[in-house]
């Protein structure tokens, strides 16, 4: 699979078959997720696999904002909540701002390439999954993954053309 197939064909998954991801399945999306540029080479992303009861009740008490996450979780077999290191990533050494942290497109594009379905959710109650998870003070939650294999096809959404998308200067 190219790169530009993987980019093109990857699609949000919302509904998973019941099997079981291989923790080994998961180390190997991990490595390669993480070759993503990150900002000054700071590497501050984390990702915890969450499974079972704990992964069922972030399902049932983290997803108040929007419950329909709640159903996608506990459809999914594994929850990744993806973490990362605060005040390293777009901070200097003097603890000025710089720049903004990316999303987790290369965990998506790398689980896809293994044949496993991901959809990014935002929208959760970070204060309680925070405590739910015991994440330490260092940590802060910016996205929930729920991961497995596939029991969808969505078709690919209607994309902008290229005209919309960009522009020359000189």
């Amino acid at each position: 699979m190219t790169a530009q197939e993987c980019i093109k064909e990857r699609r949000s998954i919302r509904r998973f078959k019941p099997d079981k991801i291989a923790h080994e399945l998961l180390s190997g999306i991990i490595e390669t997720a993480s070759y993503a540029p990150s900002w000054k080479n700071t590497q501050i992303t984390r990702y915890i696999a969450v499974e079972g009861a704990l992964k069922d009740q972030i399902a049932q008490e983290g997803t108040a904002p929007f419950p329909n996450n709640g159903k996608i979780i506990e459809n999914a077999p594994m929850l990744i909540a993806v973490t990362v290191i605060k005040n390293r990533c777009g901070y200097e050494r003097d603890g000025s701002f710089t720049t903004p942290r990316v999303a987790s497109q290369s965990f998506c594009l790398a689980a896809y390439e293994q044949g496993v379905g991901s959809v990014i959710l935002g929208i959760f109650d970070q204060d309680r999954i925070t405590s739910l998870l015991q994440l330490p003070e260092d940590r802060e939650l910016v996205a929930l993954i729920p991961i497995g294999y596939p029991d969808e096809t969505p078709e690919a959404p209607r994309r902008k053309p290229v005209s919309e998308l960009l522009s020359f200067q000189s």
